[in-house]
């Protein structure tokens, strides 16, 4: 066994005992979630995870999918302070940020006041995303890395934790804009939600078009997720996990003796989508009740993790090639 960072020795007891009560706080999360979400186990997995790992997710789907009210039972269950941004076209940075206003005081003396903007919560929805223009997108590039925005020249931290979770409509419906890459960079997962299986659905028509509909109720603190958050962080990681990630991550990129990927990736994911997948394999590992990850857990995260930090050749499109196929390869090449 081998672990990915130095970190101090940590009682194996204390750590066991530390685990086994994050994960019953898990499974309550996941109930309390369940009871509002129907059908989607993957998707609250997912979202989960990147939560749990500390980092923000893009949820991609066509509208009715209940991406926002995820989103929001999340907010409800894990106890974080949340705000919603409904992205527009005509949205404006300093909507998200926050602005200076000039003032006055009693001795006639003016100066400014900032007012911080809605992305000063610890769960922020960005919903529809992609309906904002370019520049406004950018201006959460960096509170979602760096945890602190820069007004006038000011430093302002954000509350902790803080996380994003944005939604996303397919970029082939009009009105919308691509989001700029180093932006899908700082998402640690992409979690595509897909239309619920019958059953699912059958359930969602009985149980939300009556006079009553399940509310979400809070099960953790926004301290209590923190410290779960880094019990993650201290986990130990085998070293046959470790060369599962790093195989992984540097096949995706072109010039690195995979022909097939030299052939049809035009540029493949950086070292941050190594770090993301050694936090979100350490996460679902707990998540399913496990203290350490394995490979397995890097083969389900390759997807989410993986497909919105590479793009492909224009010929590979052409032939009707998507990321998902080249990564699904990949990971069968693994193993």
């Amino acid at each position: 066994m081998g672990v990915t960072v130095k970190q101090k020795a940590v009682d194996e007891k204390q750590m066991i005992a530390a685990a086994e009560s994050a994960l019953a706080d898990i499974s309550r999360t996941r109930d309390a979630v369940g009871k509002v979400i129907f059908g989607q186990e993957a998707v609250v997995e997912r979202t989960m995870v990147a939560i749990l790992a500390g980092g923000h997710a893009l949820l991609v789907g066509v509208p009715g999918l209940a991406k926002t009210k995820l989103v929001e039972t999340l907010g409800v269950v894990l106890g974080l302070d949340s705000s919603r941004i409904q992205f527009t076209p005509d949205l404006m940075p300093s909507d998200i940020l926050g602005s200076e206003v000039m003032e006055q005081d009693d001795n006639a003396k003016r100066y400014f006041r900032f007012i911080p903007g809605p992305v000063f919560s610890q769960l922020l929805m960005a919903d529809e995303i992609n309906r904002a223009s370019p520049r406004t997108q950018s201006a959460l590039l960096q509170s979602m890395q760096e945890y602190h925005v820069t007004v006038a020249g000011a430093r302002h931290d954000l509350p902790a934790p803080f996380h994003v979770l944005a939604t996303q409509n397919p970029l082939e419906q009009e009105g919308t804009y691509p989001l700029p890459e180093a932006q899908l960079d700082r998402f640690l997962m992409q979690v595509d939600i897909v239309y619920p299986d019958i059953e699912a659905e059958r359930r969602i028509l009985l149980e939300t078009t009556g006079v009553e509909e399940a509310k979400a109720e809070n099960v953790l603190s926004s301290q209590r997720l923190r410290e779960i958050q880094a019990l993650i962080r201290r986990m130990p990681v085998p070293e046959s996990v470790v060369e599962a990630i790093l195989d992984l991550v540097r096949s995706a990129r072109p010039g690195n003796g995979n022909a097939d990927t030299d052939k049809h990736v035009a540029w493949g994911p950086g070292p941050r989508a190594s770090q993301a997948l050694t936090l979100c394999a350490r996460a679902r590992a707990l998540y399913d009740g496990r203290l350490a990850p394995s490979v397995d857990d890097v083969h389900a995260l390759a997807e989410p993790v993986l497909q919105h930090r590479m793009a492909l050749t224009f010929s590979a499109r052409a032939e009707g090639m998507n990321v998902r196929d080249v990564i699904a390869r990949l990971v069968k090449e693994g193993g």
